[in-house]
This record gives C-alpha cells, sequence and structure tokens, in this order.
C-alpha cells in the first residue's frame, strides 16, 4: 500500500469535512443545537435561587383568601365571526370563537410553496387537529380552558378610539376587543395593532370574582409548513440577560408525558417560538427609557402532534407549542413581536432579539461575511452580483498566498523524484510495519533539506475551507438572503441550484483549475484520486441541498484560480520534473541540483 501525499490528505480532508457539513445538516436543524439534556438542565443557569424544583404544570391557581362562589351576566356572543386586521406588513384574521388567531400572514413574504402564496405562519391543519390556536388561554383546569378556548366572544373594535364594523377589514392602528363569560369565568382580551411587527396584549381572567392564573399561548405550530424539514426548523425560545436560549422539540413537555405543559424554570425577559426565519416573541411592556426590560415572564411549553396524509400513507411529525405567563396571578399585559429575524430590525426591539439569528459555530466567519456582503449589496443592489464581487474580492487577497503556493510547487517537484524513489524503496513494507517511519524520517529530511514546505501548497486551499462552512451557514441563517434572486432561474439563493447549472459549471471549471495546475504527487492512483475530486464534490451536490448561493461562490473562486493559475503559468512556469529510471540516477540528478 502507498503511502497518502500530503496532497492527496488534503484533498481527502476537504471532501470528508464537507460531507460531514451536509451530514449535519440533514441529522440536525439548520441551527445549533443546546447540548442534550432535559429543559431542567438547559436552563438551569436562568432559573433563580430556590427553582430547583421538579418541572411542574404551570399556573397553579393562587388563591389569596377564602374563594367565595359569585355570579355575573354570561356574555356570549349570537354567532362565530371572522375579524380581519391589516396593515402593510401583516393580514391577520381573528375569530370570536376563543379570541383566537385563525391566521397571521406575513405580506412581505412568501412561503417555499409552488405555486409560492403568502407566508401565514399558523399552521392551520394542526390547529384544526389540535383545537389549538395562537392567543388561546392555558390553564391548570382542563374544563376552564376548553370553556374559555371555544366560547363565543363578544367584539368590539375602535379605530382612533372610535368603534368601527367588524364586519369589514380593519386598518390598523386598531384596537379589538373580545369579552367572554359564563357567569363565573370570565375573561377579556385587548389586542392593540399598530403598522409595525409588534402589538400589544391585555388579557384578564377571573374565576368566581377572583383573580386566576394563567398563561397566553401560541399553539397551533409557526412558521413555514412548505419549508425544508419544518418541524425539525421549529424551536421554543428565552431571553434571559441579552441572551436566546432554544430548547429542543425533544426536552420540552412533561417527561415521560410530553403532550403535557412543563414549566422552564426561571423568569424571563422574552419567550416565544420561532424557524429558520421568522419569530414569535412575547415581551413585557416596554419600560421607561433608561431602564432594563424586567425578567418577569413565566415560560411553559409542550409536544403537540401533527398527523399526516401523502401518498396513501399516514405519518406523524412532533412540533412544540409554549405560553407566557406571569409570575403573579390577576392581569397580563404583554408585546408580542410577530415578523422577519431580520438583525437590523432585531436590535430595535428591547430588549434586543437580534440573538435569534445565530450563526452557529462557525458565527466568527459568518457573520462577518454577512456584514460585508451586505456592505457591497448596497453598492450592486443584487445579492447574486455581491456575491461575485465578495468572492472576487477574498481571492485577490488571497493571491499572495497563491504565489507562495505555486513556489512551493516548484520546489515539490524539484524533489518529487526523489521522494518517488525514497517511497520505492519501502513500498514493500507494510503500512504497519515500523521501517514506515525511517521512510517518513528520510522524506522529512530532503523537504528540510531544500527548504520544502508540503503544506504550503494547500495554503489557499486550507483557508477557503472555513469561509465555505461560513457562507454555508450565513445562506441558512439570513432571512435577507432567503428567496434572493440572482437572474434567470436563479430566484432562490438561499435554496437549491435549480437544474443543476451551477453544479455542473463547478465540476468542469473544478477541472480546469486542476489540469492547469501540475501535479506534484508521483503516485498513479494518488493522481487518479485528484482527478476524481470534481466528480465527487459534483456528485454530493446533486444528493444533498447546498444552497446555489454557495455553489455560485464556489463556481466564481474556481473561475478566479483558473485566471490566476493561467497568468502564474505564463509568468513562471514550473520546470519539468526528470524522468524517474532508476534509483542511481535519481540519487545523481537529486545531489547535482
Amino acid at each position: 500500500m502507498r503511502e497518502i501525499s500530503d496532497h492527496a490528505r488534503v484533498a481527502l480532508a476537504f471532501a470528508l469535512a464537507l460531507l460531514v457539513m451536509v451530514g449535519w445538516y440533514f441529522l440536525n436543524p439548520p441551527k445549533p443545537q443546546p447540548p442534550p439534556g432535559s429543559a431542567i438542565a438547559q436552563h438551569a443557569t436562568n432559573a433563580p435561587a430556590g427553582a430547583g424544583a421538579p418541572i411542574t404544570q404551570p399556573n397553579q391557581p393562587v388563591v389569596a383568601g377564602p374563594t367565595v362562589a359569585t355570579s355575573v351576566a354570561p356574555v356570549v356572543a349570537a354567532g362565530e365571526k371572522n375579524i380581519v386586521v391589516e396593515s402593510d406588513l401583516y393580514r391577520v384574521e381573528l375569530s370570536n370563537r376563543g379570541g383566537v388567531v385563525r391566521s397571521w400572514q406575513l405580506k412581505k413574504y412568501t412561503d417555499e410553496g409552488n405555486p409560492p402564496r403568502t407566508l401565514d405562519l399558523v399552521n392551520a391543519d394542526l390547529a384544526r387537529q389540535t383545537g389549538g390556536w395562537p392567543l388561546s388561554l392555558q390553564l391548570t383546569d382542563q374544563q376552564l380552558e376548553s370553556a374559555a378556548n371555544q366560547g363565543l366572544y363578544v367584539v368590539k373594535a375602535t379605530l382612533d378610539g372610535r368603534a368601527t364594523d367588524t364586519d369589514n377589514t380593519i386598518t390598523a392602528p386598531a384596537q379589538v376587543e373580545f369579552r367572554w363569560s359564563d357567569g363565573r369565568l370570565n375573561v377579556t382580551k385587548t389586542l392593540k395593532f399598530d403598522r409595525s411587527y409588534i402589538i400589544g396584549i391585555e388579557t384578564s381572567v377571573q374565576q368566581n370574582g377572583s383573580p386566576a392564573s394563567y398563561s397566553v399561548a401560541w399553539r397551533g405550530g409557526f412558521g413555514d409548513v412548505t419549508a425544508f424539514r419544518a418541524a425539525t426548523q421549529s424551536l421554543v425560545f428565552d431571553g434571559h440577560d441579552g441572551s436566546v436560549s432554544t430548547i429542543t422539540t425533544k426536552n420540552v413537555g412533561v417527561p415521560n408525558q410530553r403532550n403535557v405543559p412543563a414549566e422552564v424554570p426561571g423568569t424571563f425577559s422574552a419567550a416565544g417560538i420561532e424557524d429558520l426565519y421568522f419569530a414569535a416573541a412575547f415581551l413585557p411592556v416596554e419600560p421607561p427609557a433608561g431602564q432594563p426590560v424586567p425578567d418577569v415572564l413565566t415560560l411553559s411549553a409542550r409536544q403537540a402532534t401533527h398527523t399526516l396524509q401523502s401518498d396513501g400513507k399516514t405519518t406523524q411529525e412532533i412540533l412544540p407549542e409554549m405560553a407566557v405567563g406571569s409570575t403573579t396571578p390577576g392581569p397580563l399585559a404583554l408585546r408580542l413581536y410577530v415578523g422577519p429575524k431580520d438583525i437590523d430590525l432585531l436590535k430595535t426591539v428591547r430588549p434586543p432579539l437580534n440573538g435569534l439569528v445565530q450563526f452557529g459555530w462557525f458565527g466568527v466567519i459568518a457573520e462577518p461575511l454577512f456584514y460585508v456582503l451586505r456592505w457591497i449589496y448596497h453598492y450592486i443592489p443584487n445579492y447574486g452580483w455581491a456575491i461575485v464581487a465578495m468572492t472576487v474580492g477574498i481571492n485577490m487577497l488571497l493571491y499572495p498566498l497563491k504565489v507562495k503556493s505555486w513556489r512551493s510547487m516548484q520546489k515539490m517537484q524539484k524533489v518529487a523524484p526523489e521522494i518517488r524513489s525514497i517511497q520505492d524503496r519501502y513500498k514493500k513494507y507494510s503500512m504497519r510495519d515500523p521501517r514506515k517511519q525511517e521512510m517518513n524520517k528520510e522524506v522529512m529530511e530532503v523537504y528540510n533539506r531544500e527548504g520544502v514546505n508540503p503544506m504550503g501548497s494547500c495554503l489557499p486551499q486550507v483557508i477557503q475551507m472555513p469561509i465555505w462552512f461560513g457562507l454555508y451557514r450565513m445562506l441558512n441563517a439570513t432571512i435577507e438572503l432567503r428567496h434572493a434572486p440572482w437572474f434567470g432561474p436563479f430566484h432562490d439563493l438561499a435554496g437549491r441550484d435549480p437544474y443543476f447549472i451551477l453544479t455542473i459549471s463547478m465540476a468542469i471549471l473544478m477541472y480546469a483549475a486542476q489540469k492547469m495546475t501540475p501535479m506534484t504527487v508521483t503516485d498513479p492512483s494518488q493522481q487518479r484520486m485528484m482527478t476524481l475530486m470534481p466528480l465527487m464534490f459534483t456528485g454530493m451536490f446533486f444528493l444533498i441541498p447546498v444552497s446555489s448561493g454557495l455553489i455560485l461562490y464556489i463556481v466564481t473562486q474556481n473561475i478566479m484560480a483558473v485566471l490566476q493559475q493561467w497568468h502564474l503559468n505564463r509568468s513562471s512556469p514550473l520546470k519539468a520534473s526528470p524522468p524517474v529510471r532508476g534509483k542511481k540516477k535519481v540519487a545523481r540528478a537529486a545531489l547535482s541540483e
């Protein structure tokens, strides 16, 4: 078995690294996940002193003194009706049955369907199966909870302080009030819609005239249900001390009974649910300027099972649901952000929510790349051409390393016959034979004598690898690149390469660049492996959903590599290696240099 050269090792490592990257994409959501463990373990640092008690169901009733049974006149609407509120940013459909949200569309965004439709963040199919919708109420008593979420609320809408007709579409800013009572349980919900992505929510629940403990829930799924692996991208999150933490779906709910809500220990300044590009975040009332947002929200979460029918087969997916409450019973005042995970927009929210845009392990590379790309976009208002310009700039910055790599290749070609001679003398020994170490020592002596760095010729490729990983993560975390067009059939730089045009171009350019760069490896089997590298990359990109923006970067990088290699071949060509005819001739040729 022949010793694998440094070039072959780097090429193999590069291929394995890319395979690990795309394999990680399939095995885990495109976001970095918290370490395995229960919700308690994940959030123990957020819990206040004494919060280490076992997980319990939320919203245990708090009774201050003896309860006196009182009743009031029932407040019930005559029939069911829907109310629509819209602005330039959203269209929200409400129902007076439960005073809940039936649809929350973001007008500036479309889903991944074919043809695409206006994005609706509510999974209506799941909500109909489970009977739970956004802004439902969560109470400890299941009968009371069902009554509050199924009652027909009396609706009153106001526009500029004056009553308005709820049969027509209401334009924000506006206020919609829901009131319902069965004589003992009294519920009021007031929703204040603004022109921004943030609305105000004020709720009150009384049982027998006394304040009840409850939570406001987001049920019915969340996010783009047409997206790839949509169920795995939906996560519950909380905010504390300016940071955001996510909870994996498998860790929400009571252990061994995950469909029962379980509290997350601690109090928070933000809590909600998100997918890859959008979020619904519950926030406390905004404090006066200069004061921090208090950690007064409680968070509970559970699992919901969604049954799907496809091609005559029944499948199930698990989705999270969450609810927020307060540390004390009584009326609850909240703000609710429902919108895109736009970094600039999230920074303006109090508390800032830009931590929802998580670049993962390669954030140290991905985030700067994003800001550079966005800066270029201000001058070239097309993200496809901005990626091309950024790639050209990066490769020009790396060109001195390319020249250094070229010089290293010249030195390696000079000693290649001598290295081949050494390898031939030890090829009869197996890789486990201790005498193979003597071969490595002799090879390193030759490299040291000639001042050759075996890795020097691979340095540009090694530096490009983390850029690939960073760009891959950036394209899957920033909403600016979602559905960003380039030209022609390239409508989504964060989506897959349509018709594999870029993928095939990448293979051709990689092969061309490889043929223009003389190989320093002399082993025919290693040369064949290097020749197959473009085909291996092409095959992987055909099978895995790599974003077209990343492939565009690689294509542009290879165009630059071809041009730079052409210049180097003309300005400083490599000298042809002498033929290897025998060990003595090789040794004499090496000594005469």
